[in-house]
């Protein structure tokens, strides 16, 4: 039994869920450390300290506590999947925005937004209340108050209009430390995303007691 639960889009086996494991220092499917890549001039194990945990992600159920049995979750995670179609990311780009590194998508997000929002309704019954600890955690990121109320509705601040998917690559960084990461990933990192991407499963995620996420079942969108 896992300390809490998330529905993540993790990239498929392939170059970039290998490099996303190495640049992060951990293997979400594995459910193990890796060493990271020597680049010159970085210090990776810092830079990624805060996301190492999530494995390469992004995020679309936020991480909960569960309400309720893992069979469910299970049931309404497949049934989702049933009836959604895959959901075009286009092409990704890495981008230094809201304080950190990540690929994020360009162009028009409309379907993707709208996808993410389907998943927080679908998957929010399963959800376990917030603690009061949780609410004071989640209140230190300067909420609006659009954003604290749908953390007290739906356990996440960052959703719907405030939703914007991406794929985290470090933690907080400066506006020339994020600059100088997006020069050394580019090369690396480029030619390994596919253009364009598709999320056409979704991953059932699962946080061990160390606090690292694991992959526990992809479901394929076949609606």
């Amino acid at each position: 039994m896992f300390k809490r639960y998330a529905i993540f889009y993790t990239p498929p086996a392939g170059l970039l869920a290998e490099f996303g494991a190495l640049w992060l220092g951990w293997d979400s499917t594995k459910g193990q450390r890796v060493a990271h890549p020597d680049v010159a001039g970085l210090d990776v194990a810092a830079i990624t300290a805060t996301p190492r945990k999530y494995g390469l992600h992004g995020t679309l159920k936020a991480p909960f506590r569960l309400a309720g049995s893992l069979e469910a979750l299970q049931d309404t995670a497949a049934h989702f999947a049933q009836h959604q179609a895959p959901v075009p990311l286009n092409q990704m780009t890495l981008r230094h925005d809201h304080g950190f590194v990540a690929l994020r998508p360009m162009g028009d997000v409309s379907a993707l937004n709208g996808f993410a929002s389907d998943i927080v309704r679908a998957f929010d019954p399963h959800r376990a209340p917030l603690t009061d600890a949780d609410i004071a955690r989640r209140r230190k990121a300067n909420l609006s108050p659009r954003q604290d109320q749908q953390m007290l509705d739906w356990g996440y601040p960052f959703i719907f209009e405030d939703f914007h998917f991406h794929l985290t690559l470090s933690g907080r960084l400066d506006v020339q430390a994020g600059t100088e990461v997006i020069t050394a990933l580019t090369p690396m990192l480029t030619p390994l995303v596919p253009n364009p991407m598709m999320i056409d499963t979704i991953t059932l995620m699962g946080e061990d007691s160390d606090g690292m996420f694991h992959q526990l079942h992809h479901y394929a969108l076949t609606g």
